[in-house]
């Protein structure tokens, strides 16, 4: 519909490459998730124009996606870096702990008996931490397929 005005054009892709997609224009943003509300931030974002020197932090931004939206979501966040970026993202989602630089690992527990790093490092090297619950976890998904 916009596709003949490319500013609206340009901003709407950004919503689509954030895994908005489906967000209606016009929708109430007290209707938003905190994830939907952190990647509408982030589509904001990607539509200014980029210094490469920028810090985003996220947290659990995959809340509620749908797994070909988080695949949207992460080629966004490596695209961010790839300009120069840091993302820093907390986040539970194993999709996207296993495409990071560097994890820090916290636990072993949560809550009062959490908090303390457990392991620290890029993604095979917390797979190979016996102790960390997301080492566990990482271990079985390296093994079945090729990392990023």
């Amino acid at each position: 519909f916009f596709s003949a005005i490319p500013p609206i054009r340009e901003k709407l892709q950004t919503l689509y490459d954030v895994g908005l997609g489906y967000i209606k224009l016009g929708q109430p943003a007290t209707e938003l998730s905190g994830g939907e509300a952190q990647r509408i931030k982030l589509a904001r974002e990607l539509a200014k124009r980029q210094t490469g020197r920028t810090l985003y932090l996220l947290d659990e931004p995959t809340t509620g996606l749908h797994p070909e939206d988080v695949r949207k979501l992460l080629n966004v966040l490596h695209r961010l870096v790839d300009a120069g970026n840091t993302v820093i993202v907390i986040e539970h989602n194993l999709d996207v702990i296993k495409t990071a630089d560097w994890i820090i690992d916290l636990g072993p527990e949560g809550g009062e008996r959490g908090g303390e790093i457990v392991a620290e490092g890029p993604p095979e090297k917390i797979a190979e931490v016996p102790h960390s619950y997301t080492g566990q976890f990482l271990r079985q998904i390296l093994a079945l397929e090729p990392v990023r």
